[in-house]
Formats: structure tokens, sequence, C-alpha cells
């Protein structure tokens, strides 16, 4: 029997496409976009930009991903925590899954240019090339700095809501953006020192890779510390008041605990839940924004 009459045909299945997106990414991505849109007035936001804003921003994040899942499927192959992936485990072919990011990407910044407003789309559109290419392209393999230098790119999700309101930039907005650019280091890097020997493996130059576990640790302590600074920020310039005062200095304080963990050599104990706590920490810290924004102490 020939090889073609036994050949078993590649499936089409939707939740490869969906996985592909990093439908959990988008989702706390999201909360920190509505968070943005909700801070942007002293009202209600309308529904349509809540609407329409929230989906293309999901659709352009969504198409960066699936980039990311191309560019990345070597490695992604090479690594535990990713060898499951679509494109790595070949159930979605890379060209398969470029057209794929295309088609979202027309339509989630078409929405964004025509239904929202067109600074919205392009500021969309600089983050998405600047997380799929800039730092997945190059900087993730070029420099232990990747995540700092390409951090820019994950934290713009508040400005984009911010804007999609009000059509312009705004201060406050930009502290948002300080607050996940300050939140990201400590967050991937903790998982990074979990990961350490897989991200040596496949020869990416990840901070514990190029400069070891102790030094890692001092780095994320410090930018722990101006994360809380920056966390501060709100407060001070009257952005928010008590109740996010209050709820973010708790935050802050057991993040800080999971930094001198690290700091002091507890790797293998606190890595993981450093990294887990960082996600419940930042979800938590944007619904205090809300909730302060609307019910004021």
């Amino acid at each position: 029997m020939s090889s073609e009459a036994t050949a078993i045909p590649i499936r089409i299945n939707w939740r490869d496409y969906y996985e592909m997106c990093k439908p959990n990414v988008v989702l706390l991505m999201l909360l920190t976009s509505l968070v943005g849109m909700f801070m942007a007035i002293p009202g209600m936001v309308p529904w349509p930009i809540i609407i329409w804003g929230n989906l293309g921003i999901a659709m352009a994040a969504g198409s960066a991903a699936a980039v990311n899942h191309v560019i990345d499927r070597r490695i992604d192959g090479q690594m535990g925590r990713t060898s499951n992936r679509p494109v790595a485990k070949g159930k979605v072919k890379p060209l398969h899954a470029l057209i794929f990011a295309a088609i979202l990407a027309v339509i989630g910044l078409g929405i964004l240019y025509v239904l929202v407003n067109p600074m919205t789309a392009w500021l969309t559109l600089a983050s998405s090339i600047g997380y799929a290419f800039v730092y997945t392209g190059y900087l993730k393999r070029a420099t232990p700095q990747n995540i700092v230098i390409g951090g820019l790119a994950g934290a713009m999700p508040p400005l984009l809501g911010w804007v999609a309101v009000t059509g312009t930039l705004d201060p406050n907005a930009l502290l948002l953006v300080l607050i996940i650019y300050a939140w990201t280091p400590p967050h991937f890097w903790a998982l990074a020192i979990h990961k350490r020997d897989e991200y040596a493996k496949v020869e990416i130059p990840m901070l514990p890779v190029t400069h070891g576990l102790e030094f890692t640790g001092l780095q994320i302590l410090l930018y722990t510390v101006l994360l809380i600074i920056s966390t501060m920020l709100p407060y001070v310039v009257g952005m928010s008041g008590f109740i996010y005062l209050v709820g973010v200095t708790l935050l802050n304080i057991r993040f800080l605990y999971w930094a001198l963990r690290l700091y002091r050599g507890a790797y293998e104990k606190a890595a993981m839940k450093t990294f887990w706590y960082s996600i419940i920490y930042l979800m938590l810290l944007f619904v205090l924004l809300l909730v302060d924004h609307y019910f004021p102490i």
C-alpha cells in the first residue's frame, strides 16, 4: 500500500486555532484594557466602545500570539511547558497559522479603525508588531534584557482601552502602562528561574541562564521595589483613593515577600509561587482601580 494511501490527513480543529491565540493571556490583557476604558471617564463607557474596542484589541492580540507560535515553533517543541502547542506539535501548519494571524489582524485592526478610532488602531498595531516581531523575532534571542526592552508591548492594553474612549493620550493612562511594565520582569523572571534548564537547552538567553540565579533574584527584588513605587503613583496624583491605597499596599507586601524569598535563594520553592501570585496580583490591582474609581472613599 502506498504512503499516500496510508497517510492520515491533518484535521482542522478550532481548538488548535483558539489555543494559538493564548486565550488566558488575552483575557488578562482585556481586563486591563477594560479598566483603562472605565478609568478614562467619570461615568459609564458607551457599550459600543466596550464591545468593539475589546473585540478589536483581543483579535489583534490573538494574531500576535499566533505569530509567536510560528516563530517559536522550534524551541516550543523542545520545552515541556510549550511542547504541545499546535504549531510545535504539527497540528497546524506554519503557513496556515500565519494566514489565520493575518485574518485576525486585518479584522481586529479594521474594527478599531472604523468603529472605535484610528489612534487606537495604530497603537494596537504598534503593540502587536512589538510583541510578535521585535520581542519574539529578535529580542528574545538577542539579549537577557529581552523581557525588559520588549515588555512595553505587553504593557499597552490599559492605554489602548483609555484611548479607545477618549481618542487622546493621557499621563494617567501612561501610569497604568508603567505599572504593567514594572510588573513584567519579576513576573517572567520567576518563571524563567523555574524553567532555566529548558531555556538553556534551546539557547534562549534568559537572565537566569546568562547571569545566574543569585543575580536574577536581585533583579526581581529591585524591579519589585520599582513596581511598588509605580503602584503608589495613582494615589499620589489623585487618580485613585483610599480603597486602592489599602488594597495595593497589602498586595505589595505579599509580592515583596515572594521577591525576598527568591533573593534569599529559595529558587525551587518560591519561583512558581511568585509567578502565579504575580498573575493574581495584577488582576486584583486592576479590579481595585476599578472599584475605587466608582466607589471612592
